[in-house]
């Protein structure tokens, strides 16, 4: 950690004006945390709907949709740290992260359409092609927009504002894409399964391009360092030895790997071993929970800390999964307690790892001297998905192996196996995420501290007539 003081010439405290920006405002967070909405009304269909869809309705079967949905994600590692480096060192008079985000929106749409609309029957090649390049437009969205609101402040506690109105943006976009296909299943069309994604689909193409327009139009980026080239070797090096973001990195990829599990089993779960007929109220409830919770956790965080408030929302989810073991098929409501106590983790964990990843990203500007804000959410996205990639593709050729059939009568040994999976793999991952975050490195003081660090060098670049990019001041609108 570089903590030399700063040349004679920078003040020793920052200095009011620029380098202290204003606490934003509500409404600009909020207008900010809008495109969340259609990224997470995307999302969730992808890793949810689209895999029993294309399986069942489209006929290509578990194992051919799983091989399919690891390759993307797999795939979608690749492109995220080349998008993030990207994203990183090419602005324009918008500033570095908002016409990536335009740009990502006509090949969501075109994508989107081919996805959820498709005409059968459908090869693998279809849907592994539009699987790619959908991914391309969403990673794209995505760490554009995270590293986006990484830049909006510096301060250690707003940061987790800021991703906590990100998470609610995208819950309730969930929750609102949830609601969606319960109105056209009045409607009784012919093939429900079709329609019903269909429906997911209109959703994100209406709302992305309006989501999108309001947040670019109303807030303004901050100027932030420029970044420098540093040779692949040294930059390697410096990323390797960078303690704080590995142990984020491992944990993230935990908890892609848990969440892959019960997200790609949970329609078989709730359906055919549960045997509740409204999955999609289930879901809704988890959701709802998740949405209610974030700002009590996002209070916490200010108490406990950010990894600290992880940890505990962990071991809580560890706790309280197991109980799945409890509900009887047919008995409703004793699910909906249940799935509202894994609500609260679900909330939780994902904006606090974004929010500690901006710190992080701080870590290694004061360490290597180089802001990689994109970068180092490319590679929080990236863990994320591996996870996700690793769970599907082990998930559904195990249900294959013991036997489960979706949507047939399966045998009790086949439905316990099914209950064991989505119970116990996530269970001890959730113990693991809280032990790797426990004593994480980078707390309000150590933030605090690197921002003093980073003020101090802006302001000597300054001094000496220096033009490295540093100033906080806001680039565009006002």
């Amino acid at each position: 950690m570089d903590t030399t003081p700063a040349p004679a010439t920078a003040p020793t405290t920052p200095s009011p004006g620029p380098s202290t920006p204003d606490k934003l405002s509500r409404w600009r967070i909020a207008a900010f945390a809008l495109p969340a909405a259609p990224i997470a009304a995307l999302g969730l269909p992808i890793v949810v709907y689209l895999p029993p869809f294309y399986a069942d309705q489209m006929g290509l079967g578990l194992a051919v949709v799983g091989a399919i949905f690891m390759i993307t994600r797999f795939w979608d590692v690749f492109t995220d740290p080349v998008l993030g480096v990207m994203s990183d060192h090419y602005k324009t008079r918008w500033g570095r992260r908002r016409h990536w985000i335009v740009l990502s929106v006509p090949i969501m749409l075109v994508s989107v359409y081919m996805l959820f609309m498709p005409q059968a029957p459908v090869t693998w090649v279809y849907l592994l092609v539009w699987m790619v390049i959908a991914y391309i437009g969403w990673t794209l969205l995505t760490i554009s927009h995270m590293s986006w609101g990484a830049e909006l402040t510096p301060d250690y506690n707003e940061r987790s504002t800021v991703q906590g109105f990100r998470e609610v943006a995208l819950i309730a976009g969930m929750i609102l894409v949830l609601l969606v296909p319960v109105f056209i299943e009045q409607m009784q069309p012919e093939n429900v399964a079709s329609a019903r994604v269909a429906s997911m689909g209109w959703y994100v193409l209406i709302l992305l391009p309006l989501t999108v327009l309001i947040a670019v139009w109303v807030v303004p980026e901050r100027q932030v360092a420029d970044p420098v080239h540093v040779p692949w070797r040294e930059a390697v090096a410096i990323l390797t030895r960078n303690q704080p973001l590995r142990r984020v990195l491992l944990a993230d990829l935990l908890g892609g790997l848990s969440g892959g599990i019960v997200t790609a089993m949970f329609l078989f779960l709730a359906s055919d071993v549960l045997k509740l007929q409204n999955a999609s109220l289930l879901i809704l409830v988890y959701l709802t929970s998740g949405c209610v919770f974030v700002p009590l956790v996002v209070r916490l965080s200010y108490i406990w800390g950010k990894h600290r408030t992880l940890a505990y929302s962990s071991l809580f989810s560890g706790a309280t999964v197991p109980l799945i073991f409890l509900v009887q098929p047919g008995d409703l409501w004793f699910a909906l307690v249940i799935w509202v106590m894994l609500g609260v983790n679900m909330g939780a964990g994902p904006f606090l790892f974004r929010s500690i990843m901006a710190d992080v990203a701080d870590h290694d500007h004061v360490e290597g001297g180089n802001a990689r804000t994109g970068l180092f959410y490319s590679l929080l996205t990236m863990t994320n998905k591996v996870g996700a990639a690793l769970a599907i593709g082990f998930a559904y050729p195990v249900l294959d192996l013991i036997g489960f059939a979706p949507g047939a009568e399966n045998t009790a040994a086949a439905e316990d196996g099914l209950r064991m999976l989505y119970v116990i793999p996530p269970a001890i991952i959730s113990v693991a995420v809280a032990w790797v975050m426990w004593n994480f490195p980078i707390d309000e003081a150590r933030q605090s501290e690197n921002r003093r660090i980073l003020t101090q060098r802006a302001a000597a670049a300054e001094g000496a007539g220096g033009t490295s990019g540093a100033s906080v001041a806001p680039l565009g609108r006002t």
